[in-house]
């Protein structure tokens, strides 16, 4: 039970981000969601693009938490720590 928890904690972290991205690019770009990607590619900034849609996470976190969701709440840590290794790579590499 509790790994079924953690599953939907993360997968709420994941989609949690993905809108946050998403939501970024279309209220602060002037371009399209595509040309924005490509942009930050070629400038080197899809670390920071994603670590500003990561910032949705924190609503998931503190609302599981609240709901007294705990397990649920360490998926979304999970999906979270797995952002910030993703970001860590782009600014690595």
């Amino acid at each position: 039970m509790n790994k079924k928890e953690v599953l939907i904690g993360f997968a709420v972290g994941i989609i949690a981000n993905t809108i946050g991205t998403l939501l970024y690019i279309l209220l602060f770009s002037d371009m399209g969601i595509s040309d924005t990607f490509k942009a930050a590619i070629t400038q080197d900034h899809i670390g920071s693009l994603l670590a500003l849609g990561a910032i949705l996470n924190l609503v998931a976190f503190f609302g599981f938490l609240r709901l007294k969701r705990d397990y649920r709440a360490r998926g979304v840590m999970i999906a979270t720590i797995l952002t910030a290794m993703i970001i860590l790579y782009f600014k690595v590499f």
